[in-house]
């Protein structure tokens, strides 16, 4: 079955259409590393394939030279890990136990996939014969096609994410953040090469977006290193394989680590950092921190980790870095625990580049209203501060979701780009760019809304006193219909013995 475009041809669809057949009785978390696991499998099972076919009519004997395969990027794949043994064995009671050999043998062979891959396919509570189904499904399915299979399979394994994401609510914000709000971060940032970091990196959205940008530019992937580790094993096997597919090369640490007390890098220094780090993180250690260097701005208080995660990433920054990250609105504003002074510090240390404030209802996981900042270790516009009110955009996409369009990402790009260019007037009710010493008379509360005004209202040309006649008759006509109602409604119900 030849895929030439996913979106017509429903690629992805069906791919997660397996994952519900899979389903059954599980949770939405114990599913998804399965059928993510099954991506993943028949992915490499087809780029090796490929590469062995191509081998065997060279008719040298190389088609079983490891050296063959990992010198081009492909991952080896054993005799027994291939998709055609597995597709035999699908409606047999051991196919658990084929993938499960399969995932080990793999691992095996490739030291970058050690101890990444699921290997729990053989557990009772997995229907087995659910699971051949499945894997018919893929075996009819041709992963690759002229070259295209990275985006194909790295398009369907971020489909399945957001799926998950849908289903698990409050949990996905361990492992995704929105395409949307991804983007406008690599949008703004631009992360055309250099050091790309991201310290809770979750599934690893992030560096897909940016070698996603890179690639739309005419640049090349490998102008960029991929640095970042996540405290959650699952997400971070996840966010090895997501990349794996994509092609990226990313050093995540050699296991899941706790950012604040394993920091997996620490002399790096990036130059670019986005992050979406847990909102308003609680009991996260901050007694055993106390003198970290990293708290250069101030200690961030017990009770809410927001900003021991910024300052950790400016620790981290280049002398030329910026940082793109989201955090919960509150962080604009906050006084208790010292979050106030701290955010005082890192303003008057001119390292706030720009302020968005976002639209609701952006993510599956909270209702919390977010925003973006941009910070920079070396502003193009000393002093100033960018503030741009996004409030109003986005398109619903369901009844509880909402999205950014590309338009809409675009809009904002470019203003920030006007304002890094000295170029951009302010608009009011959208964006006002601001000297530091008005910050400071707001008493360094970063929220937008004060700063950028409300839209100024078209004139329609009624004159005043027409409109207030028109609208105070209208207003008269609506009391005298609310009377009647209620006139109505008093009858009624006295009439089954209800007086009011």
């Amino acid at each position: 079955m030849a895929i030439n475009n996913t979106a017509n041809n429903g690629f992805e669809k069906q791919i997660w259409d397996a994952a519900c057949v899979l389903r059954g009785n599980m949770d939405a978390s114990e599913y998804k590393n399965v059928v993510l696991g099954l991506i993943f499998l028949k992915y490499i099972s087809d780029r090796f394939d490929e590469k062995y076919q191509a081998l065997v009519a060279e008719g040298d004997g190389f088609e079983e030279d490891v050296d063959e395969y990992t010198s081009e990027g492909i991952f080896f794949v054993p005799a027994n890990a291939r998709w055609n043994v597995i597709a035999s064995k699908a409606h047999t009671p051991e196919i658990g136990t084929v993938i499960d050999e399969a995932m080990r043998s793999i691992e095996k062979e490739n030291k970058r996939l050690k101890d990444i891959l699921p290997k729990n396919f053989a557990r009772p509570e997995l229907d087995k014969r659910r699971l051949g189904d499945v894997v018919d499904l893929f075996t009819n399915i041709q992963m690759i096609d002229n070259g295209s299979e990275k985006d194909i399979l790295g398009n369907t394994y971020q489909y399945c994410l957001r799926k998950f994401a849908e289903n698990e609510g409050k949990l996905a914000g361990e492992f995704f953040t929105p395409e949307c709000v991804v983007k406008t971060l690599v949008e703004v940032l631009q992360p055309y090469n250099g050091r790309v970091y991201d310290p809770c990196c979750g599934s690893g959205g992030m560096f897909v977006q940016s070698a996603k940008f890179v690639e739309n530019h005419r640049g090349n992937i490998n102008d960029i290193s991929v640095y970042g580790q996540d405290s959650n094993p699952t997400t971070w096997k996840m966010a090895q394989m997501n990349l794996a597919i994509r092609g990226i090369d990313a050093d995540l640490g050699k296991f899941n680590a706790d950012t604040f007390f394993n920091d997996c890098h620490p002399t790096l220094r990036a130059d670019y950092i986005m992050a979406n780090p847990p909102f308003n993180l609680s009991d996260w250690g901050a007694d055993k921190l106390t003198d970290d260097v990293r708290w250069q701005y101030g200690m961030p208080p017990a009770g809410n980790a927001n900003f021991a995660w910024l300052q950790h990433m400016i620790h981290h920054l280049a002398p030329n870095g910026k940082i793109g990250m989201v955090l919960a609105n509150g962080s604009l504003s906050s006084q208790s625990g010292g979050e106030g002074e701290i955010r005082k510090n890192i303003i008057n240390a001119d390292l706030v580049e720009c302020i968005i404030a976002m639209p609701t209802q952006l993510f599956y996981t909270t209702q919390i209203p977010v925003s973006l900042w941009f910070l920079a270790k070396n502003k193009k516009q000393k002093g100033k501060t960018l503030f741009i009110d996004a409030r109003k955009l986005g398109t619903m996409v369901t009844r509880k979701l909402r999205e950014l369009t590309d338009e809409d990402i675009a809009k904002i790009a470019d203003t920030y780009n006007a304002y890094a260019d000295g170029t951009l007037e302010n608009v009011k009710g959208f964006c006002a760019v601001v000297d530091t010493e008005e910050i400071a008379k707001q008493d360094y509360i970063l929220t937008p809304g004060r700063y950028v005004g409300i839209e100024e209202q078209e004139d329609d040309g009624e004159p005043f006193e027409d409109k207030m006649n028109r609208l105070t008759s209208e207003l008269s006509e609506l009391f005298a219909k609310s009377h009647e109602l209620e006139a109505e409604i008093r009858a009624k119900l006295g009439a089954i013995g209800y007086e009011l």
